[in-house]
């Protein structure tokens, strides 16, 4: 494999993590401030949310872990494997906001079904296709607007 094509997947890859944040925010109505796969110092995209506007939620910690999970599940759904290594710091929040509910001893455990969750929830075709076409205009674009990612996901809840 060439540098140029390891270099295309690696965007690709991404592209997809961020727009899994993206979608799952979004699916649970968080809003979405701006979706970028421009790489910075220490990430290679980023998903901001909008500060202080978010419709209060039945479990705002649960909610706070799928959108954590979102990225690299949507990256381990496109490409065949989950990438650890690179939702380092995703993991890090999540497992974080794990131990407020459960055990150190316990963690592993609630860490897979949440990861489950998360994927049965991005394996629904509307939310897929909401996800892949969020990373097709990132991978155009490289950045998107939130009213931008809100209207591509809208339309693909439609079909």
């Amino acid at each position: 494999m060439t540098e140029q094509h390891l270099r295309t997947l690696e965007r690709e890859a991404t592209a997809y993590h961020e727009a899994g944040h993206a979608v799952m925010a979004l699916s649970l109505s968080r809003p979405v401030h701006r979706v970028s796969i421009v790489a910075r110092q220490n990430w290679l995209g980023l998903c901001e949310f909008r500060k202080g506007v978010q419709r209060p939620s039945d479990d705002w910690l649960e909610t706070e872990l799928l959108i954590a999970l979102a990225g690299m599940v949507a990256e381990a759904i496109h490409t065949g494997r989950p990438d650890e290594l690179g939702a380092a710091r995703d993991l890090r929040h999540a497992r974080k906001l794990m131990l407020a509910r459960t055990t150190e001893r316990s963690l592993p455990r609630y860490e897979q079904r949440m990861v489950n969750k998360t994927d049965c929830h991005l394996r629904d075709d509307a939310t897929w296709r909401a996800v892949e076409a969020i990373a097709q205009a990132l991978l155009d674009s490289a950045t998107l607007s939130g009213r931008a990612a809100m209207h591509l996901y809208t339309a693909a809840q439609r079909g």
